[in-house]
């Protein structure tokens, strides 16, 4: 590892520990040539993920615009810029479990199911877009969808 300030090849590692919820390696480094430390962080590179998109083409996956797209639809509602990111990687280790290539559909299904869980408005709000609704048919299907509950099975 290079030296910021004087360019020298040559360092020793002070101190090592886990961060970022033990998916990174923080390592303190002495420089051997000026003396001075500093701070280098260690992650897995991870292959990367691929979408297949409707019309055809095939792009990178952007966790980016998952989290516009969530953004979007949970706008004026009780959800945090923290939750909309846990979604968002929640979403990218479900899609990377899945394989190297993943549809957009397959990135809509997962965003809706934890959306579900996080708040029936921008569930309903992503749905609409997602899932093209035409009419007010559309939304009182899902919301039927969405409010419906089954009674538990009696032994009898």
């Amino acid at each position: 590892m290079r030296c910021p300030w004087c360019q020298s090849l040559d360092d020793k590692v002070v101190d090592s520990r886990l961060a970022e919820e033990g998916v990174v390696i923080r390592r303190r480094r002495e420089c051997l040539s000026c003396g001075r430390r500093f701070t280098t962080y260690e992650r897995l590179e991870e292959a990367p993920l691929w979408v297949a998109k409707r019309a055809g083409q095939r792009e990178p996956f952007d966790r980016v615009k998952v989290v516009a797209g969530i953004r979007a639809a949970t706008k004026n509602r009780p959800v945090t810029e923290e939750q909309l990111e846990e979604l968002a990687q929640q979403v990218e280790e479900a899609l990377r479990g899945e394989g190297a290539e993943v549809t957009s559909q397959q990135i809509g299904v997962a965003v809706l199911e934890r959306l579900r869980e996080l708040d029936d408005v921008a569930y309903l709000r992503f749905a609409s877009v997602y899932k093209g609704f035409a009419d007010i048919g559309d939304f009182q299907r899902e919301v039927g969808l969405l409010t419906k509950t089954t009674e538990p099975k009696r032994k009898g």
